[in-house]
């Protein structure tokens, strides 16, 4: 049966833009998408393809987002509607684009796939995003590298730019020390999966939907917890083992992830950190952290295991990491390290059930070599059912006290 693949035309281009970055430097270009003045921090993506699950990653809250492949949109966006196995968003990573823009070199004006549902420039005007295109991607790339990444404002008109509109856009705009976690993680405990299965805690600072997914694929049901979830009431829903996710931002400014995290090391439960949880992990243990010059995104990072010296190629979003030379004295090692810079890419515990990792093990977009992270976990927990404790909640102290069962 022949298959009718749909073409769709772009609707909302052929706006005024402009670009101002806090060192002051401008970039005009084409505008696309809904009309406005955001501010934010300027980053850039070096991945060929999946710009639907990009744009929808959480970790990207606050940021404006260059994309180096020099054509984008060319497939358009598929219907959120279409779901995969587990009813979770097939090619969406959350319910909304979690970017506050968005640079192209060359936007497609057409959009032809079989699954086409709308084209770019419709989907972000759809949710009050601004794009810019028709600019040099590879001469901003070049100055995030140099300079590092920096805060800037970025205006789509149907009138003439205001230039003072955005130098003010970019004094007010905060990235650095704010906590968008209020803006990422849900409100409230959201379960998936079959009630009858073992639960796994997903501590939500900013998760995929792919974990998610990753962790229906193990086996077990999910318990997605607000970031802020204290530690008595995560024990509470006697979990097989935890899960801290992905997130935007500072990771010094999730204190009650990190205080809740610490609590959790006297437990028995087998615990792993992704991206953002890794860095969480890091400080709940007495590590510290930093941010990047330019932070590591895109779908082509290697990174080695130390214990195999084997490398694997990975997808990544973060611009912050964990000093190294803090960890002595924590319980943790490196375990893995990105193969162009020596950062740590991930940790794990040397006595006790916890690992963790810098870079997205779940990809989407990006290659799936490293889903064996969550096959490790899954034996930690497999592992640690054969000598459990159970932890009852100590009221007095809020933390928490064990005895065998």
């Amino acid at each position: 049966m022949r298959v009718k693949i749909p073409t769709i035309h772009g609707n909302h281009i052929g706006l005024n833009a402009m670009i101002i970055l806090e060192d002051g430097s401008t970039y005009r270009g084409t505008g696309f998408g809904y009309p406005k003045t955001v501010g934010g921090e300027f980053v850039f993506n070096t991945g060929m393809v999946g710009y639907t699950e990009t744009l929808t990653d959480p970790s990207y809250r606050g940021q404006i987002l260059c994309l180096t492949y020099p054509l984008i949109g060319n497939y358009g966006v598929p219907s959120n509607s279409i779901t995969d196995s587990y009813g979770l968003p097939k090619y969406f990573e959350s319910d909304n684009i979690q970017v506050s823009g968005l640079i192209v070199h060359e936007l497609s004006t057409v959009a032809n796939h079989r699954e086409c549902h709308k084209t770019l420039d419709q989907w972000l005007y759809d949710e009050k995003i601004p794009g810019i295109s028709g600019i040099d991607t590879r001469d901003l790339t070049k100055k995030i590298r140099i300079k590092g990444v920096m805060k800037g404002a970025l205006s789509i008109s149907e009138k003439q730019i205001n230039t003072k509109e955005l130098l003010n856009t970019i004094k007010r705009t905060k990235y650095d020390g704010f906590n968008f976690m209020s803006q990422v993680s849900v409100d409230k405990t959201v379960e998936y999966g079959d009630p009858k299965l073992e639960p796994i805690v997903l501590i939500d600072t900013g998760t995929k939907y792919s974990i998610i997914r990753n962790i229906l694929r193990m086996g077990y049901r999910v318990i997605r917890v607000p970031w802020d979830m204290s530690f008595n009431k995560i024990i509470s829903y006697k979990p097989k083992g935890i899960i801290i996710s992905n997130g935007p931002g500072d990771p010094k400014m999730c204190n009650s992830t990190i205080d809740t995290v610490n609590k959790l090391f006297d437990s028995t439960l087998p615990i792993l950190g992704i991206c953002l949880g890794n860095q969480i992990i890091a400080l709940a243990a007495g590590g510290d952290t930093y941010k990047l010059k330019f932070g590591h995104r895109g779908q082509n990072k290697g990174c080695t295991e130390l214990n195999t010296n084997q490398t694997f190629i990975t997808t990544q979003n973060h611009g912050y990491g964990v000093k190294s030379n803090t960890l002595n004295k924590t319980g943790f090692k490196a375990w893995y390290i990105n193969s162009d810079d020596n950062t740590i890419e991930g940790i794990k515990h040397e006595s006790k059930p916890i690992i963790a990792v810098q870079f997205h093990p779940e990809a989407s977009p990006g290659p799936y070599d490293c889903l064996h992270i969550f096959d490790s976990f899954k034996a930690l927990v497999e592992q640690n059912g054969s000598n459990e404790k159970s932890i009852h909640s100590d009221r007095v102290n809020g933390g928490g006290k064990f005895s065998k069962e």
